[in-house]
């Protein structure tokens, strides 16, 4: 539980500092991501969920880390 609660405080830390660092850059991104078209977010979103599930296993499964 320890570990999982970790993890979701580096996920909210990773989530906030590019509106920190660039609030300018974030607005005019978001308002390009309101223009897009809901299968190309769902598309992007299915690419950065794989490529999460792809990193955690190669971390769990590998010696390299």
């Amino acid at each position: 539980m320890k570990l999982l609660l970790t993890l979701i405080g580096l996920v909210f830390i990773l989530e906030g500092l590019p509106y920190v660092a660039f609030p300018e850059a974030m607005q005019r991104w978001l308002k390009q991501l309101l223009e897009m078209q809901p299968g190309q977010l769902r598309f992007m979103g299915l690419l950065a969920m794989g490529f999460g599930f792809f990193l955690c296993y190669v971390t769990q499964k590998s010696g390299f880390f």
